[in-house]
């Protein structure tokens, strides 16, 4: 297990190469978003995906979501209906989860059982040139500590769950906050979490 430093606000391409290759070999790592460190691995590789799980010890009806590059990104992995395009136009990159009709791009692993998924496009440049990088989505799920404690610091990330990482990034101590989560699904946006993105818009309406 290695720890990179990569620059959150100009991430070095010779490290976030080492992370992608790492991700295609199965790998699962630990990287800074918009909200908080969570682990992650890449979409496509089931075996990795059983990994994560094992090490968040998360139940498999309880879906995790992933992060994409941008809004056409978005649209391969989710059937997007005109409203919630704007929504998602108005509000990404930022510390949102939206969830959303999967496409059959998306493996069953990650899906609930109404074929929905839970999509991210983080305000972190680390996060979104690591995907854009791969050239498709990255797991993505937060890790607690004592319990309940999001993790704010990479080093708190090692001691814990270093053994069972290939890479931890750090971007440096972030102040560790849930997204907010939107469903998206129906005729109208329906708050599911309120946590860091502001959801007052939703409410008023």
């Amino acid at each position: 297990m290695q720890i990179l430093k990569i620059n959150p606000d100009n991430p070095q391409g010779r490290l976030i190469n080492k992370v992608v290759e790492a991700l295609t070999k199965g790998e699962v790592i630990a990287y800074p978003t918009d909200t908080v460190y969570g682990i992650g691995c890449d979409l496509f590789n089931k075996n990795a995906i059983e990994k994560v799980y094992q090490i968040k010890g998360k139940q498999r009806n309880k879906p995790l979501s992933f992060i994409c590059s941008d809004l056409i990104d978005i649209s391969r992995y989710a059937y997007v209906q005109d409203y919630a395009y704007k929504i998602m136009k108005r509000l990404l990159p930022g510390p949102y989860t939206f969830v959303l009709q999967a496409t059959k791009l998306v493996p069953r692993i990650v899906q609930t059982k109404q074929k929905t998924v839970g999509i991210r496009v983080p305000d972190n440049r680390i996060c979104l040139e690591m995907v854009a990088a791969l050239g498709h989505p990255v797991i993505n799920t937060s890790i607690t500590h004592n319990e309940d404690q999001l993790f704010d610091d990479p080093e708190l990330i090692k001691e814990t769950y270093g053994h069972q990482l290939a890479y931890i990034i750090d971007g440096g101590v972030i102040a560790a906050e849930h997204s907010s989560v939107i469903d998206l699904t129906g005729d109208a946006p329906v708050v599911i979490r309120k946590g860091k993105g502001d959801v007052s818009m939703f409410e008023e309406e």
